[in-house]
């Protein structure tokens, strides 16, 4: 471990090997980095911290902070964040609250500068979550999403793996899995068909994914309707199982059809 003699690293913590913390950054108590991290200048890490292995947290980012919400009551929460993630300059990351006692953000991910995720968020592996980008509590956000900057998302909504979220973009409904959402209201529009190439989904998985979102966006049918019809017409895959159970399970409903409007 390398730290600065201006940082202020609380004596219980637990670091790692081959950590740096720069001058001026705050380390507290119940706090675990596990090695190879690096904790820029004026970075704050409250207690609930649990950071995996080579983590980069840039100058004036607030890690684990006490959640913004009126019915927090002081419970034992934490924070995790996966090996190999990036938080960028000035990110706030809050801690859990009774509802999962935690917030996750994945392994690989990427959070530019300024981005707020509230308590009991869990994000997956391999997200961006580009500068600016607002997550409101109890958000989920699966694998490999992308959300455009300066996007807000409502609380409890979920986003699914692959997803693209244009940026400035109002999330008030779920998002279903490799799509593609823009507009104001936010509608569907298309799938993320670069994404999933990028990630080694064949031309013909593409087309079957592009097939089930033909039943749900564009054929003017309820969603209920829409996914018997897939269950019958299109064979069992761990893809379409996935989109039929999040479409399925969504409590918020999910984005609308291009011009059918939210």
């Amino acid at each position: 471990m390398s730290y600065h003699p201006l940082a202020n690293v609380h004596p219980d913590a637990k670091i790692g090997k081959d950590v740096t913390i720069e001058p001026f950054a705050t380390i507290a108590a119940d706090v675990v980095i596990d090695d190879g991290c690096w904790i820029g200048p004026n970075a704050v890490i409250f207690d609930g911290a649990r950071i995996g292995k080579n983590v980069k947290i840039y100058p004036g980012a607030s890690i684990s902070a006490i959640p913004q919400d009126l019915k927090f009551a002081g419970e034992k929460t934490e924070t995790y964040i996966g090996d190999n993630t990036v938080i960028r300059e000035c990110v706030t990351i809050s801690r859990g609250t009774h509802d999962k006692f935690k917030t996750v953000i994945g392994k690989n991910c990427l959070l530019m500068a300024y981005v707020h995720v509230a308590h009991d968020c869990i994000i997956g592996n391999n997200c961006i979550l580009v500068n600016t980008v607002q997550v409101a509590g109890h958000v989920t956000i699966d694998d490999w999403a992308i959300i455009g900057g300066a996007s807000a998302l409502h609380q409890f909504v979920k986003v699914g793996a692959h997803v693209m979220i244009s940026g400035g973009s109002l999330v008030r409904k779920d998002v279903p899995p490799y799509t593609k959402a823009a507009r104001e209201p936010l509608a569907y529009a298309g799938i993320n068909s670069v994404g999933l190439r990028r990630r080694g989904f064949s031309s013909e998985k593409i087309g079957e994914i592009q097939e089930i979102y033909r039943y749900i966006f564009m054929k003017g049918i309820n969603n209920t309707k829409a996914l018997d019809m897939i269950a019958e017409s299109i064979p069992q895959s761990e893809e379409r199982d996935y989109i039929i159970n999040f479409v399925r399970a969504s409590e918020r409903g999910i984005m609308k059809g291009y011009g059918l409007g939210d």
